[in-house]
């Protein structure tokens, strides 16, 4: 796959508000501070395309990226910060609810996890509720980069069994610095394209 075109095309708080050309659509969700922003930049080849914030829980709207006029990527507040305000989060928590229950154009759900880390409860409860719905899901293991040599293995050995990812699932080994990963996050969306064309 190549990267033609990416522009932000939508952006919404509502079902109404959603695009209405019945292109295909990739959710991108994950615990604030996880790197969304730069998996977007990464994925899409730009620069600062997908605002990186200094401080978490920016994102508050869903965000509809058009990519070559074919597919979005759908950008989601992220989950788990403390400083947002708990009636904040569970309206987020609605927002992103209804979007995965009534989207029929969802192919697939990217729910990034930070590699340096155990997967928190929060990413538990989200890749469980996915199963439970039944989407299709890539796990990506941002941050790969930050992790020594070393501790590699044995670190994707427990994010892997603290999540434990179905065998039909992806699994993705990430990095925004080193662009690992960005081929096969490729190589997933074609396919899933290929299905949409067939």
């Amino acid at each position: 796959m190549k990267i033609e075109s990416s522009s932000l095309e939508t952006i919404a708080v509502r079902t109404s508000q959603y695009p209405t050309d019945g292109k295909p659509e990739f959710l991108l969700c994950g615990r604030s501070n996880v790197g969304k922003s730069s998996f977007i930049n990464t994925v899409l080849g730009r620069k600062n395309f997908a605002h990186i914030s200094g401080k978490p829980g920016k994102t508050q709207t869903l965000n509809f990226y058009l990519v070559n006029e074919d597919f979005y990527l759908v950008d989601v507040p992220g989950y788990g910060y403390a400083e947002v305000s708990k009636e904040k989060q569970r309206k987020f928590g609605l927002m992103i609810e209804e979007y995965i229950k009534t989207r029929e154009n969802l192919k697939c759900v990217f729910l990034l996890v930070d590699f340096r880390h155990k997967a928190q409860e929060n990413d538990i409860l989200m890749y469980n509720y996915l199963k439970y719905y039944e989407i299709p899901t890539t796990i990506v293991a941002t941050k790969y980069d930050k992790v020594k040599a070393n501790l590699k293995e044995k670190t994707e050995k427990s994010l892997r069994e603290s999540l434990n990812i179905l065998p039909q699932d992806d699994f993705v080994l990430f990095s925004s610095v080193t662009k690992k990963g960005r081929e096969e996050i490729y190589n997933i969306l074609s396919s899933h394209l290929n299905i949409e064309d067939n």
